[in-house]
């Protein structure tokens, strides 16, 4: 939450220009950089209306809570109206979502979403979004969580006539969901005097929703079968349900059209994308469309086979590997989700193919062809091995050389780092991955950092966070060479070893050992704490509490990252790799493996000049002491 006050000093405020610069100071503060021009442009443009409605309203004493964060996650409530229900005398409570459109067009398939002429592409009807915003808080924090009655929601477009969006009215049912413009206005304010009383401050309203506890984020794996099998368990918000519209849009013209179509779904680490892979994954299957999802990584099929699929055959075929469709039938598809699309391959054949099969066809021209639409969902930062292909410019090519449409939907709000649009951007920024220098970690009371001295206190620090009942996992670069599997009965042998600190590497079998869960589990199983994790085991998943080592292939010297390849044990890394390919995808492989946490990540680098480092950019600003 960026602000909070009465009505009546938020239009005090608005009418002297002094609201507007005080949420620009807490927006930078907050989150290291300055607010766009469009997001200062809302600002002064819909916060004094808003402003005026309460107080000409008598709603002058009714707690105003501006750009109000939602838990766990980055989106943020245009504002969230805190106070006295006139009638029962409970604390009420009204999500406020504001536009500044004139007009704005329902889809023609799908009213949910809507055109608007500002955006190239649709985006969702703001019935819809506020109302999810509602289900969302209801989910998530714990103030409200047995009261959703409580909670309710309006869009208000001060800028819109009635002619001008009596179109989106068609999905309003409930009071989470309702729509008002300037013409009216009147019924807007009877609708909040019907919500709000004017005889009481809103103030403990407020303090009570911003004391509840956030609900812990319902993780992707530990669902994942009632969302294939049953329901939707995540609420999708904003362009997440844009995405999820989009593509089932999709897959109902080409059944009716005969006609292909590829949907792209960009987004950084917790974007929701595999949430919203499993949810279409889901919903495909329900409605008997034939639909696979399909991966590179072997740890996220196994795992989704085994915790989606658990005593479901059929359910469990669903998932497949991106290598899977070499021989298969063009278009015998309705849908191909394509998870962690950034890990596609040049081609599918490997040294187990057979002869015949050897074509030498690209794998996205493989994943393309099968369904008659192919959805990607991709991070082109998460890219850690050579060869790997799977980014917006090579799908658009191989989408455009056969004449078939492309749309891009870009995800910006993300769910995993407790929600942290800050920690995400310190860590690329940390890294060298995005321009503008590396910058001291500001704590956001969303994400912990912590650096530690040595691997031991790492470890006594999570195995302290896992007595409080939190999931944690030590992962870390590929810097020390992988013993063969011992065998069963035999200790694991201890191959990450820093001095007198040894661990061994998780396993890599497909079978448990000496109590150590196979590979493909090692992220979900709370066995797995006792190994060191690789990036390509951690990559996809995620975990209350992240340790992660930096070995000596990623040392800070005077103002600079150095990347030394001799010092990875990587196997993809061939001779003919180039420095430049190494360097980035050492990187990448961080940020990766610093993205895990849901709630905090502890860090230590086996060099003392990088650990100095990180003290400076993280640990000076964190005074949470780690226990020895």
């Amino acid at each position: 939450m960026l602000f909070r006050a009465s009505a009546k000093t938020v239009a005090v405020m608005a009418l002297d220009g002094s609201l507007f610069l005080r949420l620009t100071d807490q927006f930078v503060h907050m989150h290291g950089y300055r607010p766009g021009a469009s997001e200062v442009r809302s600002w002064e443009r819909s916060l004094p209306v808003l402003a005026a409605a309460l107080n000409d309203a008598g709603l002058g004493d009714v707690e105003v809570m501006l750009e109000y964060g939602l838990p766990l996650n980055s989106k943020r409530a245009d504002a969230v109206l805190a106070g006295v229900h006139p009638v029962t005398g409970e604390p009420s409570y009204v999500v406020v979502e504001l536009k500044q459109w004139s007009q704005a067009l329902p889809h023609e398939h799908d009213s949910t979403l809507c055109h608007v002429d500002a955006y190239a592409h649709p985006v969702l009807n703001p019935v819809e979004q506020v109302r999810r915003y509602c289900a969302y808080l209801v989910n998530f924090n714990g103030s409200v969580a047995d009261h959703g009655h409580r909670v309710a929601g309006v869009a208000y477009l001060h800028n819109a006539t009635e002619f001008g969006v009596t179109g989106l009215r068609v999905i309003e049912r409930d009071t989470r969901g309702l729509l008002f413009t300037a013409e009216r206005r009147g019924a807007f304010l009877d609708h909040l005097r019907a919500l709000l009383s004017d005889r009481h401050s809103g103030a403990r309203a407020a303090d009570e929703l911003q004391a509840g506890a956030a609900v812990p984020s319902k993780q992707l794996m530990s669902v994942a079968a009632e969302e294939v099998r049953e329901r939707q368990q995540f609420v999708l918000l904003d362009e997440q349900q844009v995405a999820y519209r989009m593509v089932l849009n999709a897959v109902q013209k080409a059944k009716h059209a005969d006609r292909k179509e590829v949907v792209i779904v960009t987004g950084g680490p917790g974007t929701g994308k595999s949430v919203i892979a499993l949810q279409l994954l889901g919903e495909l299957y329900r409605r008997g469309v034939p639909a696979l999802h399909a991966t590179g990584s072997q740890s996220f099929t196994k795992t989704m086979r085994k915790v989606a699929g658990a005593r479901k055959r059929e359910v469990q075929d669903l998932f497949k590997y991106f290598n899977s469709f070499m021989t298969a039938e063009k278009n015998s598809l309705g849908a191909l989700i394509c998870d962690e699309a950034h890990r596609i391959r040049e081609t599918s054949a490997n040294r187990y193919t057979r002869a015949e099969h050897r074509t030498g066809r690209a794998q996205i021209d493989e994943l393309i062809d099968v369904a008659y639409v192919p959805v990607f969902f991709l991070d082109e930062h998460q890219v850690v091995r050579p060869g790997e292909m799977g980014t917006e410019a090579e799908i658009r090519a191989a989408a455009a050389k056969r004449g078939i449409p492309c749309q891009v939907v870009p995800l910006d709000s993300q769910f995993r780092c407790g929600g942290s649009d800050a920690y995400l951007r310190w860590v690329v920024r940390l890294l060298g991955l995005e321009p503008g220098g590396q910058v001291g970690w500001e704590p956001d009371g969303r994400m912990q950092v912590l650096v530690a001295d040595t691997p031991q206190q790492m470890e006594t620090f999570l195995e302290a966070r896992r007595a409080e009942g939190y999931g944690a996992r030590m992962s870390a670069g590929y810097c020390w060479r992988w013993s063969p599997e011992p065998k069963p009965g035999d200790p694991l042998p201890p191959d990450v070893v820093i001095g007198d600190w040894a661990r061994p590497w998780n396993l890599r079998g497909d079978r448990s050992v000496s109590g150590a869960p196979p590979a493909a589990l090692w992220a979900t199983d709370p066995a797995g704490f006792g190994q060191v994790g690789c990036v390509y085991t951690a990559q996809g998943f995620e975990y209350d509490w992240s340790g992660v080592i930096i070995g000596p292939d990623l040392v800070w010297r005077g103002d600079r990252w150095i990347t030394n390849r001799t010092a990875s044990k990587d196997p993809v890394f061939k001779k003919s790799t180039p420095d430049t390919d190494v360097d980035r995808l050492i990187r990448n492989t961080y940020k990766v493996l610093l993205t895990r946490g849901m709630v905090g990540t502890i860090v230590y680098s086996t060099d003392p000049e990088t650990r100095e480092r990180l003290r400076e950019l993280a640990g000076g600003a964190v005074r949470k002491p780690v226990p020895a």
